[in-house]
């Protein structure tokens, strides 16, 4: 079966998590039912650091929901992102900045 442009992006990312192994925990947070809607799409502890980060595909943009939980991340001084095609490949130089402190 073949992947949507945003598994894809999904993909790359999950393959940054795992090369930054055992630095970062990560899971898929479900959100039917009884999980929480607006959530990002793969919510991480990188070195005692909160990191959502929301996966789009193309020119999609978060919803309005996704913008307000991702903005609450922020608040609550955990670091929030939206990564595509385009840029997913700073999701390892983010890691590395975590890692180091200087973010």
């Amino acid at each position: 079966m073949a992947m949507t442009p945003e598994a894809k992006v999904k993909a790359k990312v999950v393959q940054a998590l795992k090369d930054h192994a055992p630095d970062v925990y990560y899971f898929f947070p479900a959100t039917g039912g009884y999980g929480r809607s607006g959530v990002p799409d793969i919510v991480c502890c990188v070195h005692s650091r909160f990191l959502g980060i929301e996966c789009k595909a193309g020119r999609n943009k978060p919803t309005a929901l996704q913008v307000r939980e991702l903005e609450a991340i922020r608040q609550a001084n955990g670091i929030a992102v939206v990564v595509n095609e385009d840029n997913w490949d700073m999701i390892p130089g983010l890691l590395r900045k975590i890692k180091e402190g200087n973010l």
